[in-house]
């Protein structure tokens, strides 16, 4: 692992450091103000390459890091972190990303836990949303955009509730002839990572591997129990306990759709987000949507209401009389 850069230290005469807040196999992940900028808090990731490697596999290497900055640079949704520029000093490539204030789902799921208690199903879903929202613009984008690490630690929520997909190292871009380029070579998180994602850089993935990679981080979020591992689940997959018979208080279908998208073969998963998103989420009105709100009444309209509502109320007094006086009569 690459030596870390020090507290103070600037770079690219604008990104003064704070402190590590993550490491990487490649690099560290620090917090730093943008001294163009003035408040702005940015978190600078960093990715050192093997000098070990032959000079070709080098440059090959960096320029797939640049082709993929530069599309992640085009982003642009509240659910991901802003890349607002990439730089190069030395041996070591910086990605500079938006800092995303607040705690993490696998913190939140941690205390709940410490409370004896499960994080609460809607709540949970509500999270869910908010992630389907930002896969379906990556894989919608052309060519599809995989992020590859989805689990607990990388979705974080604001103080203002907003979810936001954190971590792009591994993210991959697929293209025309499905060739995999990734920041940092890796197989993402062992507990969320689908079975063809252990081919590394030749092995299949697809939109359906982070699908897999979804199902198992809410799996552990409403259970507080880490899904199995995929090597131990294609040895043994009865092992692996339904998610109600952990928290019996999880809805059917939020158990159905959880399990239907961990299968280990990506034919037997929901093909698309947005399948997986109507399974998990059904009718759920989404979370973007406002509330409608009933107009404020002008004068017109309240003399209206208040002369119909009075000619009801007479009607009415009138019929009761009615009803009395055939009673008599009778």
């Amino acid at each position: 692992m690459p030596k870390p850069r020090k507290s103070g230290e600037i770079l690219r005469k604008r990104y003064r450091i704070q402190r590590i807040i993550g490491h990487g196999g490649m690099g560290s992940i620090y917090l730093a103000d943008d001294q163009r900028l003035e408040g702005r808090l940015c978190a600078l990731k960093e990715v050192e390459h093997d000098q070990t490697m032959p000079a070709d596999s080098l440059k090959q290497s960096r320029e797939q890091f640049l082709r993929e900055a530069t599309v992640l640079a085009r982003l642009d949704h509240p659910n991901l972190p802003k890349v607002s520029d990439f730089f190069s000093i030395g041996a070591r490539d910086y990605l500079v990303m938006d800092f995303v204030p607040g705690k993490d789902l696998r913190t939140l799921m941690v205390e709940a836990r410490h409370r004896g208690e499960f994080l609460p199903e809607e709540e949970v879903l509500g999270w869910a949303e908010q992630l389907a929202d930002a896969l379906s613009y990556l894989h919608g984008q052309d060519p599809p955009i995989l992020h590859r690490d989805i689990k607990p630690g990388n979705l974080k929520i604001t103080p203002s509730g907003l979810l936001k997909l954190v971590d792009f190292g591994l993210v991959k871009i697929l293209s025309s002839e499905e060739v995999t380029i990734t920041i940092l070579q890796g197989r993402g998180t062992a507990l969320y990572t689908p079975l063809e994602q252990y081919g590394g850089d030749i092995g299949h993935t697809d939109v359906r591997s982070d699908i897999y990679a979804f199902g198992a981080t809410f799996y552990h979020l409403l259970t507080n129990e880490p899904p199995l591992e995929v090597r131990e689940l294609f040895l043994n997959p009865e092992d692996l306990e339904p998610p109600r018979q952990l928290n019996p208080g999880i809805s059917p279908r939020t158990e159905q759709a959880i399990l239907w998208a961990m299968n280990l073969h990506p034919d037997d998963r929901p093909q698309n987000i947005d399948t997986f998103r109507d399974a998990l989420l059904g009718g759920r009105e989404p979370l973007s949507r406002s509330r409608r709100t009933r107009p404020i009444p002008s004068l017109l309209d309240l003399a209206v209401s208040t002369s119909i509502d009075s000619f009801l109320l007479w009607i009415s007094v009138g019929l009761v009389l009615l009803s009395l006086i055939l009673t008599l009569i009778l």
